[in-house]
């Protein structure tokens, strides 16, 4: 069997049950919040539509004075691009879905941004996987409210993979 090596299967490593901790910006939307909350959660993978995609559910341990929520995450490869796209809605906003951040993996680590309105503001949304251990993981979203010149980091997730 011939395996592509064209990005498809950059994803591969999630697929499977992962403990997750999370750190998070109580409120990321504030420039001037710099208390974070962290929480647990557990996450599954699994590869669908031949490998091109993937979907990903986490549900969230309640954040110190927040609520617990589940989330989803749907990744989709375009081999054609050689770029992968990401969509994640959850139940703190129901029947919304996040335009899909875009985007590849170079040298371990996985770069994807997008353009959002985030609190009525203009905003670069990147999230950035790196995966440099067999069963770990680790996941950040950052913000930039000037055009992607300076980011901030908002949430962070460690994963570990359950057995």
């Amino acid at each position: 069997m011939e395996i592509t090596n064209d990005g498809r299967h950059d994803f591969d490593f999630i697929f499977g049950q992962w403990h997750v901790l999370n750190r998070k910006l109580r409120d990321p939307l504030d420039a001037d919040c710099d208390e974070w909350v962290e929480f647990g959660a557990r996450a599954v993978a699994e590869p669908i539509l031949g490998g091109l995609s993937h979907v990903d559910r986490i549900w969230a341990e309640a954040p110190p004075g927040g609520t617990a929520f589940e989330g989803y995450t749907l990744r989709q490869f375009d081999p054609a691009a050689r770029t992968w796209r990401i969509w994640w809605a959850s139940t703190r906003q129901p029947g919304h879905l996040d335009p899909p951040v875009e985007g590849a993996w170079s040298g371990g680590q996985g770069v994807f941004e997008c353009d959002d309105v985030l609190g009525g503001m203009p905003t670069r949304v990147r999230f950035t996987w790196t995966h440099d251990q067999p069963d770990q993981a680790r996941w950040e979203q950052a913000f930039s409210v000037d055009g992607g010149v300076t980011w901030r980091t908002n949430w962070v997730m460690e994963l570990t993979r359950a057995a």
